[in-house]
């Protein structure tokens, strides 16, 4: 890999990473248009490490509270019934799905699940999930004409019933153009969570799996002679810094603006390289993986 591919594709990674777009994909798709090898899904997970730094750093306060709140409860009674004690073990159990599938289906995310017209059917899929999920959450955010506002979940209402599903949701992110935060905060929308809520609780989530994903890639990675090390902790660290803004930019977003445009651009690129795959302009299949 050349500096100038792990830069763009650090770039990539930091500007899709949290947006309902699917990083995996456009890191997967940025490689294909440009006649580049396939990244790879270990090169997607260590560059993932640097965006979920830039989620510890942003979320510093709430991630500290809960670990501060959750490790005293152990040994406190009356610490379990705090909000952030819960919210410690809500985590833990809502990364259980991703973390079991993840390893049963290993073998297929790095191999069979990145064949792009695989890809391509979940943008369309999921893009038009998010799409009602949005339609839903605005109807009851603004009512209608016979119909009053409907209020709607906040974290605070967040159990293990709802914790688990939105890992689940968040597992199905193992197959390229599915989009980590897009399955999560569909998910969350359509069990009644307001937008902020279902993003805060998706991007906590996405700690540990992240995380871990990127460390046991990482350990594998040591152990080869095939990896870059310096274009990959460059793209990593370019991933951090852009991923950093996008955070910020989309918490604000999120907050009064509508799903739509990611839906409209989700469903479009997917019909692209359906079409660019039949035309035979593209090859479905990965090339051998950079190195």
């Amino acid at each position: 890999m050349s500096w100038f591919e792990s830069l763009v594709l650090g770039l990539v990674q930091g500007l899709t990473e949290f947006l309902p777009v699917s990083s995996s994909a456009h890191l997967r798709l940025t490689a294909a248009f440009s006649g580049w090898k396939d990244p790879g899904a270990a090169f997607t997970a260590i560059t993932q490490i640097g965006t979920e730094a830039a989620v510890l750093i942003y979320f510093r306060k709430d991630i500290g509270r809960i670990i501060s709140t959750w490790s005293r409860s152990l040994v406190k009674k009356e610490l379990r019934s705090d909000h952030d004690a819960q919210m410690g073990w809500l985590v833990i159990v809502g990364s259980i799905p991703i973390g079991v599938l993840g390893l049963l289906f290993k073998d297929q995310i790095e191999g069979p699940f990145r064949d792009l017209r695989i890809t391509a059917t979940m943008l369309i899929v999921v893009g038009i999930v998010i799409g009602v999920a949005d339609r839903l959450a605005a109807r009851d955010e603004h009512g209608g004409r016979h119909r009053a506002p409907k209020q709607r979940k906040g974290l605070e209402d967040l159990g293990v019933k709802d914790g688990l599903i939105f890992g689940l949701c968040q597992s199905m992110a193992l197959v390229p153009g599915v989009s980590r935060s897009g399955a999560t905060i569909s998910g969350g929308l359509f069990m009644g969570y307001k937008r902020e809520s279902a993003a805060r609780y998706s991007f906590l989530l996405a700690i540990p799996a992240v995380l871990a994903s990127g460390l046991f890639e990482l350990k594998d990675a040591m152990e080869s002679d095939h990896v870059s090390w310096g274009p990959t902790i460059f793209a990593t660290v370019i991933a951090f810094v852009v991923g950093y803004a996008v955070i910020a930019w989309f918490m604000k977003f999120i907050s009064t603006k509508s799903f739509m445009p990611f839906v409209w651009y989700r469903i479009a690129l997917g019909i692209v390289i359906i079409a660019l795959v039949t035309m035979g302009a593209l090859s479905p299949h990965a090339a051998e993986s950079a190195g």
